[in-house]
């Protein structure tokens, strides 16, 4: 059974379907992601800000209790009335203030911690308050105000129906901690106390209030118009605030049933570990009585900086869950759209494109038959319309292809033939020029060992040198053998003059510095040389440095560097040319540089690295020794030997020298040649 066969229509269109797919997929994948990330965002960003200004609501709800404590306080005649135990004036002055004000107690206390009258308890006086951090802080001087929880036993001094008000049955909650009590009877409270001080200054009494949290919707709700006033969901409001007492609700606009509020109810048991045992805000998503909400709180802090609460704001999450239906929705059906358009518009373009493929298909099965001059016609202004007339013009051709090919292959094996005849040329010529760099080096090696050789040679010499001379000494003139000893002393001579050359070429003579005038010592060379070869035909050219100090060097082996490099310029200018000598300060300081340059036939490139190399020269009559020597003593003397050359135009080598010579005749600044 064959392979089952595909329609070139049906693969064209799933090509086309699947990246269609993909980039649907993922661009559902990617919306919906940024959409929830976004929302989420969104309403955690919103409760972070509800909370920042249901914190204001709540300390300008202290700040207010302050101001008319501090009023109250301040009042010339307060400190002599608390002084004088004048109650009936007390009540007169603070009763009214404490109802005016919306204080649920208000009460004086004189400088021995005394309380002397309660506005909201009038038979309750007396007592002492001295150990009530309240009061004691304020009989230092100091201005408190804050949140603090009261004792249900304070709560009844401090006014009637203040500890019934406090009390709050604990009602079972998802996802609280494990609590046993069943009624929660302090109160949580803001209190401010302020100190009275009479007209010297001194403190004649503590004057503080508050108002008692515990069930007071007011300021709950007053904090929810103010932070959701315009948030509504399906004509219902959906923000919430809540103090928090521990972990108890003790003010809130939540609701547990539609007509009760879930006062009572308690926090989740990881807000509680993160909010009031660590004292760190929570933000994020919380299931708060029985629904979700997205929910900041922020712990609420007694005077001593411990958490006694927490206050809390919160927005429904189903108005935002909706909001993501609804714009997933919306965005599933414009991928969705897009979709059905993208495969429509796929099976038609598929469509299109493989009826020209089909029409190829029948021709090439007739041209694979046998048949030649086919007419063709495929109209599809593309490739494929151009490999239809390639087929075309191929039935035609096919014979002169044939041959054209031969002839291709024909060529091409000449052109090997001829390619291989060219690499085994250039192999042969690497050949030998491998053969030539190993016969220098070998040269080189030679040249060094015999330096050592002569050294080793050189006592043995002298040993053989004295008594050859007393031999010589000890045979009068007419003597047969005298003629053999004077040949023995001349052959001792050139052997000493050999030994001699190799040494100078080791550099093993040591440098005697003095102070060398360096123009000077060129004029001089310039004279010798005249001696040794002719000048005719040679122009000398001077160009001195005017304040070119002189240099530290041996005076003997500068002149046989400059004598060298002066021949060498001579010697390159057969017919004649331009020898110019220059001295100049180096760019780097404390150094000289000594130029000569001549107008003759140049340096090969190939030869310029080479030059300095021991027995390497382009003359017949030379040793390859001279730049060698120069080298090594130029380097000797912490210098540098640079050359320039331009084949056909000349060459000049600039020797840069310390004026200065070192412990060790080194510098700084010099560089390879």
């Amino acid at each position: 059974m064959g392979t089952r066969r595909f329609p070139i229509r049906f693969k064209l269109t799933i090509a086309t379907l699947i990246p269609l797919f993909v980039a649907t997929v993922l661009c559902g994948v990617i919306g919906i992601y940024i959409i929830d990330s976004r929302v989420v965002k969104q309403a955690q960003e919103k409760v972070r800000t509800d909370l920042n200004s249901a914190r204001a609501v709540y300390q300008s709800e202290i700040d207010h209790i302050r101001d008319v404590i501090k009023f109250t306080a301040t009042n010339p005649f307060t400190s002599t009335i608390i002084s004088q135990g004048d109650r009936a004036t007390l009540n007169n002055l603070l009763t009214p203030r404490m109802s005016s004000e919306g204080l649920d107690f208000l009460t004086a206390v004189d400088r021995s911690g005394q309380v002397v009258f309660r506005a909201s308890n009038h038979g309750a006086f007396g007592d002492s308050k001295v150990n009530d951090q309240i009061v004691s802080r304020a009989l230092r001087g100091e201005h408190i105000a804050g949140t603090e929880v009261i004792p249900p036993e304070e709560l009844a001094k401090e006014g009637t129906g203040l500890a019934a008000r406090a009390a709050i049955h604990i009602l079972p909650t998802p996802h609280a901690r494990r609590r046993d009590e069943t009624v929660e009877r302090s109160g949580m409270a803001m209190v401010v106390s302020v100190p009275v001080r009479d007209r010297s200054g001194a403190i004649a009494g503590v004057l503080y209030g508050g108002v008692l949290l515990n069930g007071n919707n007011d300021l709950v709700d007053r904090i929810k118009k103010i932070v959701f006033e315009a948030v509504e969901y399906q004509g219902r409001d959906v923000g919430t605030a809540t103090i928090f007492q521990g972990d108890l609700r003790i003010a809130t606009n939540v609701l547990l049933t539609p007509e009760r509020r879930a006062i009572g109810t308690r926090l989740s048991e990881e807000v509680y570990k993160k909010v009031i045992v660590n004292r760190e805000k929570w933000i994020g998503r919380a299931f708060v009585v029985n629904e979700w909400y997205y929910s900041a709180y922020e712990p609420i802090l007694n005077l001593r900086g411990m958490p006694v609460g927490s206050l809390y704001v919160g927005i429904s999450e189903r108005p935002y869950l909706e909001m993501k239906r609804e714009i997933s929705l919306i965005f599933a059906v414009v991928l969705l759209c897009g979709s059905i358009i993208g495969i429509a518009l796929s099976s038609y373009i598929a469509s299109r494109l493989a009826q020209p493929i089909k029409e190829l298909e029948t021709a090439a099965r007739r041209i694979a038959a046998g048949e030649r001059n086919l007419a063709i016609t495929v109209n599809s202004r593309d490739e494929i319309e151009e490999l239809a007339n390639e087929f075309a013009q191929m039935t035609n051709t096919l014979t002169q292809r044939e041959e054209d090919i031969q002839e291709l292959n024909r060529e091409l094996e000449q052109k090997v033939l001829e390619r291989t005849a060219q690499l085994e040329e250039k192999n042969r010529l690497l050949v030998k020029t491998q053969e030539d760099l190993v016969r220098a080096a070998k040269l080189a090696d030679i040249g060094m060992l015999a330096a050592g050789v002569a050294h080793e040679i050189n006592n043995p010499m002298a040993i053989i040198r004295g008594n050859t001379e007393l031999l010589q000494m000890a045979l009068p003139d007419d003597d047969p053998n005298r003629e053999e000893v004077d040949t023995i002393v001349q052959q001792v001579g050139r052997v000493e003059r050999i030994v001699g050359s190799l040494l100078k070429f080791a550099r093993e003579n040591h440098k005697q510095v003095e102070t060398v005038a360096i123009d000077a010592l060129l004029d001089d060379i310039i004279k010798q040389v005249g001696h040794q070869v002719p000048l005719t035909g040679i122009e000398v050219r001077r160009d001195y440095a005017a304040d070119l100090t002189p240099l530290e060097a041996d005076s003997d082996q500068l002149r046989q560097v400059f004598t060298n490099l002066i021949l060498n310029a001579i010697q390159a200018m057969k017919q004649g040319g331009v020898l110019t000598l220059s001295t100049a300060c180096g760019t780097d300081e404390g150094t000289c540089v000594i130029a000569v340059g001549d107008t003759g036939t140049g340096i090969l490139p190939e030869n310029r690295k080479k030059i300095f190399s021991p027995f390497f020269t382009t003359r017949n009559e030379g040793t390859g020794l001279g730049l060698a020597v120069s080298y090594g003593i130029i380097k000797d003397h912490g210098g540098n030997i640079q050359v320039e050359s331009i084949v056909g135009k000349g060459s000049t080598f600039r020797v840069v020298l310390p004026l200065k010579q070192g412990p060790s005749g080194t510098m700084d600044s010099a560089t390879g040649p």
